[in-house]
Protein backbone atom coordinates (compact mmCIF):
# COMPACT_ATOMS: atom_id res chain seq x y z
CA UNK A 1 0.00 0.00 0.00
CA UNK A 2 2.95 2.30 0.69
CA UNK A 3 6.38 1.89 -0.91
CA UNK A 4 9.30 4.20 -0.22
CA UNK A 5 12.68 3.80 -1.93
CA UNK A 6 15.73 6.04 -1.58
CA UNK A 7 13.57 8.92 -0.34
CA UNK A 8 15.26 12.27 0.22
CA UNK A 9 13.92 15.69 1.23
CA UNK A 10 16.05 18.82 1.12
CA UNK A 11 14.98 22.22 2.45
CA UNK A 12 16.20 25.67 1.42
CA UNK A 13 19.81 26.23 2.36
CA UNK A 14 20.66 22.61 1.61
CA UNK A 15 19.48 21.03 4.86
CA UNK A 16 18.77 17.37 4.14
CA UNK A 17 15.93 16.33 6.44
CA UNK A 18 15.36 12.87 4.92
CA UNK A 19 18.47 11.08 3.74
CA UNK A 20 17.62 8.16 1.51
CA UNK A 21 15.20 5.91 3.42
CA UNK A 22 13.43 2.71 2.37
CA UNK A 23 10.36 1.04 3.87
CA UNK A 24 7.00 -0.41 2.89
CA UNK A 25 3.61 -0.80 4.54
CA UNK A 26 1.38 -3.76 3.75
CA UNK A 27 -2.39 -3.75 3.34
CA UNK A 28 -4.27 -3.87 6.65
CA UNK A 29 -1.18 -3.03 8.70
CA UNK A 30 -0.46 -0.39 11.34
CA UNK A 31 3.03 1.04 10.78
CA UNK A 32 4.47 3.49 13.32
CA UNK A 33 7.14 6.01 12.39
CA UNK A 34 9.05 7.11 15.46
CA UNK A 35 12.02 9.36 15.96
CA UNK A 36 13.79 11.86 18.15
CA UNK A 37 12.90 15.51 17.62
CA UNK A 38 14.14 16.58 14.20
CA UNK A 39 14.58 13.00 13.01
CA UNK A 40 12.65 13.69 9.80
CA UNK A 41 9.43 11.76 10.42
CA UNK A 42 7.04 14.66 9.75
CA UNK A 43 9.04 15.57 6.64
CA UNK A 44 8.63 11.97 5.50
CA UNK A 45 4.90 11.82 6.17
CA UNK A 46 4.30 15.05 4.23
CA UNK A 47 5.92 13.43 1.19
CA UNK A 48 3.69 10.35 1.58
CA UNK A 49 0.64 12.60 1.80
CA UNK A 50 1.61 14.33 -1.43
CA UNK A 51 2.10 17.73 0.17
CA UNK A 52 5.54 18.12 -1.38
CA UNK A 53 7.76 16.49 -3.98
CA UNK A 54 10.84 14.55 -2.86
CA UNK A 55 14.30 15.77 -3.80
CA UNK A 56 15.12 12.24 -4.86
CA UNK A 57 13.80 8.70 -4.53
CA UNK A 58 10.44 7.11 -5.15
CA UNK A 59 7.13 7.18 -3.24
CA UNK A 60 4.09 5.10 -4.12
CA UNK A 61 0.79 5.14 -2.24
CA UNK A 62 -1.84 2.74 -3.58
CA UNK A 63 0.45 2.27 -6.57
CA UNK A 64 0.57 5.99 -7.48
CA UNK A 65 2.88 8.93 -6.93
CA UNK A 66 0.96 10.93 -4.27
CA UNK A 67 2.35 14.25 -5.55
CA UNK A 68 2.14 13.99 -9.35
CA UNK A 69 -0.91 11.69 -9.35
CA UNK A 70 -2.73 13.32 -6.45
CA UNK A 71 -6.17 12.96 -8.05
CA UNK A 72 -5.77 9.17 -8.11
CA UNK A 73 -4.74 8.98 -4.46
CA UNK A 74 -6.39 11.74 -2.44
CA UNK A 75 -9.95 10.39 -2.34
CA UNK A 76 -8.67 7.02 -1.10
CA UNK A 77 -6.65 8.39 1.81
CA UNK A 78 -7.44 10.09 5.09
CA UNK A 79 -5.10 12.55 6.79
CA UNK A 80 -5.07 13.64 10.41
CA UNK A 81 -2.61 16.50 10.85
CA UNK A 82 -1.12 17.62 14.16
CA UNK A 83 -3.49 20.61 14.06
CA UNK A 84 -6.66 20.73 11.97
CA UNK A 85 -7.03 24.53 11.95
CA UNK A 86 -10.82 24.50 11.61
CA UNK A 87 -12.93 27.68 11.94
CA UNK A 88 -13.49 28.22 15.63
CA UNK A 89 -17.01 29.68 15.29
CA UNK A 90 -18.49 26.63 13.55
CA UNK A 91 -20.07 23.88 15.58
CA UNK A 92 -18.75 20.33 15.51
CA UNK A 93 -21.63 19.24 13.22
CA UNK A 94 -21.15 22.24 10.91
CA UNK A 95 -17.43 21.52 10.66
CA UNK A 96 -18.08 17.89 9.77
CA UNK A 97 -20.70 18.92 7.21
CA UNK A 98 -18.34 21.46 5.65
CA UNK A 99 -15.55 18.90 5.39
CA UNK A 100 -17.90 16.26 3.99
CA UNK A 101 -18.50 18.61 1.05
CA UNK A 102 -14.81 18.30 0.18
CA UNK A 103 -14.71 14.49 0.38
CA UNK A 104 -15.74 12.02 -2.31
CA UNK A 105 -18.32 9.52 -1.06
CA UNK A 106 -18.40 10.96 2.44
CA UNK A 107 -19.90 8.89 5.23
CA UNK A 108 -22.74 10.44 7.28
CA UNK A 109 -21.31 13.06 9.63
CA UNK A 110 -23.17 11.67 12.65
CA UNK A 111 -21.65 8.25 12.00
CA UNK A 112 -18.06 9.46 12.24
CA UNK A 113 -18.81 11.73 15.20
CA UNK A 114 -20.26 8.72 17.01
CA UNK A 115 -17.16 6.68 16.17
CA UNK A 116 -14.94 9.16 18.01
CA UNK A 117 -17.36 9.87 20.86
CA UNK A 118 -18.36 13.40 19.83
CA UNK A 119 -22.04 12.86 19.03
CA UNK A 120 -23.09 14.62 22.24
CA UNK A 121 -20.94 17.65 21.35
CA UNK A 122 -22.28 18.16 17.83
CA UNK A 123 -23.86 21.56 18.64
CA UNK A 124 -20.80 22.89 20.49
CA UNK A 125 -18.57 25.44 18.76
CA UNK A 126 -15.04 24.27 17.92
CA UNK A 127 -13.52 27.01 20.09
CA UNK A 128 -15.31 25.56 23.13
CA UNK A 129 -13.86 22.08 22.71
CA UNK A 130 -11.02 20.84 24.90
CA UNK A 131 -7.71 19.97 23.27
CA UNK A 132 -8.54 16.28 23.42
CA UNK A 133 -11.96 16.83 21.86
CA UNK A 134 -10.37 18.77 19.01
CA UNK A 135 -8.06 15.83 18.35
CA UNK A 136 -11.09 13.55 18.20
CA UNK A 137 -12.71 15.93 15.72
CA UNK A 138 -9.53 15.84 13.61
CA UNK A 139 -9.75 12.04 13.59
CA UNK A 140 -13.46 12.07 12.69
CA UNK A 141 -12.82 14.23 9.63
CA UNK A 142 -9.94 12.00 8.54
CA UNK A 143 -12.41 9.09 8.56
CA UNK A 144 -15.17 10.83 6.59
CA UNK A 145 -14.06 9.37 3.26
CA UNK A 146 -13.76 5.80 4.62
CA UNK A 147 -10.08 5.77 3.56
CA UNK A 148 -8.09 2.78 2.43
CA UNK A 149 -4.91 4.41 3.76
CA UNK A 150 -5.01 6.54 6.91
CA UNK A 151 -2.20 8.90 7.97
CA UNK A 152 -2.27 9.83 11.67
CA UNK A 153 0.19 12.48 12.90
CA UNK A 154 0.34 12.36 16.72
CA UNK A 155 -3.29 11.18 16.97
CA UNK A 156 -3.64 11.09 20.77
CA UNK A 157 -1.84 14.28 21.78
CA UNK A 158 -3.94 16.05 24.41
CA UNK A 159 -6.17 13.05 25.15
CA UNK A 160 -6.60 11.72 28.66
CA UNK A 161 -5.87 8.04 29.38
CA UNK A 162 -9.46 6.98 28.68
CA UNK A 163 -9.58 8.87 25.38
CA UNK A 164 -6.19 7.50 24.35
CA UNK A 165 -7.27 3.91 24.91
CA UNK A 166 -10.57 4.51 23.10
CA UNK A 167 -8.61 5.85 20.12
CA UNK A 168 -6.33 2.81 20.19
CA UNK A 169 -9.37 0.54 20.07
CA UNK A 170 -10.82 2.49 17.14
CA UNK A 171 -7.56 2.44 15.17
CA UNK A 172 -7.16 -1.30 15.83
CA UNK A 173 -10.73 -1.89 14.63
CA UNK A 174 -10.01 0.08 11.45
CA UNK A 175 -6.94 -2.07 10.84
CA UNK A 176 -8.96 -5.24 11.42
CA UNK A 177 -11.48 -4.01 8.84
CA UNK A 178 -8.70 -3.65 6.25
CA UNK A 179 -7.57 -0.03 6.59
CA UNK A 180 -3.82 0.55 6.29
CA UNK A 181 -2.57 2.99 8.95
CA UNK A 182 0.68 4.94 9.14
CA UNK A 183 1.09 6.92 12.33
CA UNK A 184 3.66 9.07 14.05
CA UNK A 185 3.64 9.29 17.81
CA UNK A 186 5.77 10.36 20.76
CA UNK A 187 3.97 7.87 23.01
CA UNK A 188 6.14 4.76 22.86
CA UNK A 189 3.49 2.77 24.70
CA UNK A 190 1.12 3.69 21.87
CA UNK A 191 3.47 2.32 19.22
CA UNK A 192 4.16 -0.79 21.27
CA UNK A 193 0.44 -1.49 21.69
CA UNK A 194 -0.77 -0.55 18.21
CA UNK A 195 1.92 -1.13 15.63
CA UNK A 196 2.35 -4.33 13.65
CA UNK A 197 5.71 -2.94 12.54
CA UNK A 198 7.62 0.27 13.18
CA UNK A 199 10.68 2.24 12.18
CA UNK A 200 12.77 4.54 14.35
CA UNK A 201 14.34 7.46 12.50
CA UNK A 202 17.49 9.31 13.50
CA UNK A 203 18.97 12.29 11.64
CA UNK A 204 16.98 11.63 8.50
CA UNK A 205 17.75 7.93 8.28
CA UNK A 206 16.00 4.80 9.56
CA UNK A 207 18.06 3.49 12.46
CA UNK A 208 16.04 0.31 13.04
CA UNK A 209 12.86 -1.28 11.73
CA UNK A 210 10.82 -4.38 12.50
CA UNK A 211 8.03 -5.56 14.75
CA UNK A 212 7.96 -4.05 18.26
CA UNK A 213 9.31 -7.36 19.58
CA UNK A 214 12.16 -7.37 17.06
CA UNK A 215 13.11 -3.78 17.86
CA UNK A 216 13.06 -4.29 21.63
CA UNK A 217 15.19 -7.42 21.17
CA UNK A 218 18.05 -5.15 20.11
CA UNK A 219 18.35 -4.13 23.78
CA UNK A 220 19.37 -6.51 26.60
CA UNK A 221 16.94 -7.52 29.34
CA UNK A 222 17.55 -6.66 32.99
CA UNK A 223 17.68 -8.44 36.33
CA UNK A 224 17.89 -6.32 39.49
CA UNK A 225 18.12 -7.54 43.10
CA UNK A 226 19.74 -6.83 46.46
CA UNK A 227 22.62 -9.03 47.53
CA UNK A 228 21.76 -11.17 50.59
CA UNK A 229 23.43 -10.13 53.85
CA UNK A 230 26.96 -11.46 54.07
CA UNK A 231 27.24 -12.06 50.31
CA UNK A 232 29.24 -10.21 47.68
CA UNK A 233 29.17 -10.13 43.88
CA UNK A 234 31.95 -12.69 43.74
CA UNK A 235 29.76 -15.20 45.57
CA UNK A 236 27.37 -15.37 42.61
CA UNK A 237 27.86 -17.93 39.85
CA UNK A 238 30.27 -16.77 37.08
CA UNK A 239 28.36 -14.10 35.15
CA UNK A 240 29.65 -15.08 31.70
CA UNK A 241 28.22 -18.63 31.72
CA UNK A 242 25.00 -17.14 33.11
CA UNK A 243 24.67 -15.16 29.86
CA UNK A 244 25.20 -11.78 31.54
CA UNK A 245 26.66 -9.22 29.14
CA UNK A 246 27.43 -6.54 31.74
CA UNK A 247 26.58 -5.54 35.29
CA UNK A 248 26.64 -2.68 37.79
CA UNK A 249 26.68 -2.65 41.59
CA UNK A 250 25.24 0.23 43.62
CA UNK A 251 25.72 -0.48 47.31
CA UNK A 252 23.93 -3.80 47.82
CA UNK A 253 21.92 -3.52 44.60
CA UNK A 254 23.08 -5.56 41.59
CA UNK A 255 21.89 -4.89 38.05
CA UNK A 256 22.56 -7.52 35.40
CA UNK A 257 22.00 -7.09 31.65
CA UNK A 258 21.45 -10.16 29.52
CA UNK A 259 20.30 -11.19 26.04
CA UNK A 260 19.16 -14.59 27.33
CA UNK A 261 16.75 -13.62 30.09
CA UNK A 262 15.32 -17.06 30.76
CA UNK A 263 18.73 -18.72 31.10
CA UNK A 264 20.21 -15.95 33.27
CA UNK A 265 17.20 -15.75 35.57
CA UNK A 266 17.05 -19.54 35.94
CA UNK A 267 20.75 -19.81 36.84
CA UNK A 268 20.41 -17.00 39.39
CA UNK A 269 17.33 -18.50 41.05
CA UNK A 270 18.85 -22.01 41.14
CA UNK A 271 21.90 -20.54 42.88
CA UNK A 272 19.73 -18.67 45.39
CA UNK A 273 17.76 -21.81 46.19
CA UNK A 274 20.94 -23.84 46.67
CA UNK A 275 22.41 -21.17 48.92
CA UNK A 276 19.16 -20.90 50.85
CA UNK A 277 18.98 -17.11 50.43
CA UNK A 278 16.30 -14.64 49.41
CA UNK A 279 16.96 -12.14 46.62
CA UNK A 280 15.15 -9.09 47.94
CA UNK A 281 13.64 -6.54 45.53
CA UNK A 282 14.08 -9.00 42.66
CA UNK A 283 12.94 -7.45 39.37
CA UNK A 284 13.21 -9.42 36.11
CA UNK A 285 12.06 -7.72 32.93
CA UNK A 286 12.52 -7.78 29.18
CA UNK A 287 13.76 -4.70 27.37
CA UNK A 288 11.13 -2.15 26.38
CA UNK A 289 10.63 -0.12 23.24
CA UNK A 290 11.44 2.93 25.35
CA UNK A 291 14.90 1.55 26.10
CA UNK A 292 15.58 0.90 22.42
CA UNK A 293 14.38 4.40 21.56
CA UNK A 294 16.49 6.03 24.30
CA UNK A 295 19.59 4.19 23.10
CA UNK A 296 19.12 5.72 19.65
CA UNK A 297 18.46 9.15 21.20
CA UNK A 298 21.63 8.82 23.28
CA UNK A 299 23.61 7.89 20.20
CA UNK A 300 22.11 10.93 18.44
CA UNK A 301 23.32 13.25 21.21
CA UNK A 302 26.78 11.70 21.15
CA UNK A 303 27.21 12.06 17.38
CA UNK A 304 25.56 15.48 16.80
CA UNK A 305 28.10 18.02 15.46
CA UNK A 306 29.44 20.48 18.02
CA UNK A 307 27.46 23.72 17.94
CA UNK A 308 24.49 22.27 16.07
CA UNK A 309 21.26 24.09 16.87
CA UNK A 310 17.80 22.71 17.44
CA UNK A 311 16.57 24.56 14.36
CA UNK A 312 19.20 22.91 12.20
CA UNK A 313 17.93 19.48 13.27
CA UNK A 314 14.22 20.28 13.21
CA UNK A 315 12.33 18.56 10.45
Amino acid sequence: MIEVTGLRRVYGGGFEAVRGIDFSVRRGEIFALLGTNGAGKTSTVELLEGLAAPADGRVRVLGHDPYTERAAVRHRTGVMLQEGGFPSELTVAETARMWAGCVSGARPEREVLTLVGLESRSDVRVKQLSGGQRRRLDLALALLGDPEVLFLDEPTTGLDAEGRHATWELVSALRDAGTTVLLTTHYLEEAENLADRLAIMHEGRIAVTGTPAEVTATEPSRITFDLPDGYHLGDLPPLGPMGVSDHTVDGRTVRLRTRDLQHSATELLVWARGAGVELRRLDVRSASLEEAFLTIAKDASATAPTGATTQEYAA
